[in-house]
């Protein structure tokens, strides 16, 4: 009796991983340009922070003290107005993805207002300190302080404009759901500054 052939089994298709990233996840997002920006901007306050450390251990009696004399409230509303600004500029970043581009402008400007919040209160909080004769000649604690945020605010600053030349763009049409790197680009600076700030925030104003 002759055997009876059996078909071999079919194999089925492996399953796709849900850790595969699809070739946009893939990507570096934004542009080569503004990751060496950045590198450049975390390198520099990787070295701030190191002379932070140093001074503070060896005055920390000076840190403590000046820790309590700083305006915590300012410090939080700087805090606020950064975390509420990034937020606006990644759903700036969602919408233009979702091919809005008039919702994403609308976003754009509300990060620009709420970025404006952070020089605004910064200005007010330097003259606050000055008046009471925090200087940068108080102490090594507040030279370390205006050393650090006033560096900050000038990337804040840089940010700032980066935000209006995104926004002009974003008002003519250039960028489009398929191509926005200048708007990537932009976000990932700017929560790059966010990042440095929630640094400097409990260093300064809250840490005795």
């Amino acid at each position: 009796m002759n055997a009876t052939t059996q078909p071999l089994p079919t194999l089925a298709p492996p399953a796709k991983s849900p850790f595969a990233h699809s070739p946009i996840s893939a990507r570096i997002p934004g542009n080569k340009g503004i990751w060496v920006g950045i590198f450049c901007e975390l390198t520099e306050f990787a070295l701030m922070f190191s002379v932070y450390f140093i001074a503070r251990s060896h005055h920390p009696q000076a840190f403590s003290a000046g820790v309590e004399q700083l305006s915590l409230i300012a410090g939080t509303a700087n805090t606020i107005f950064m975390l509420s600004s990034s937020y606006a500029i990644a759903q700036a970043l969602a919408s233009m993805r979702n091919d809005m581009p008039k919702t994403s402008l609308y976003w754009l400007a509300a990060a620009l207002v709420l970025g404006l919040g952070y020089p605004l209160v910064k200005f007010f909080e330097v003259r606050w300190n000055i008046a009471h004769g925090l200087d940068g000649s108080a102490g090594i604690f507040f030279t370390t302080y205006y050393y650090l945020t006033f560096n900050h605010l000038v990337h804040v600053s840089w940010g700032l404009l980066g935000i209006l030349w995104v926004m002009v763009r974003t008002y003519l049409g250039i960028y489009s759901a398929t191509d926005h790197q200048g708007l990537e680009a932009l976000g990932c600076y700017w929560h790059s500054t966010d990042l440095i700030w929630l640094t400097i925030f409990p260093l300064f104003y809250v840490l005795h």
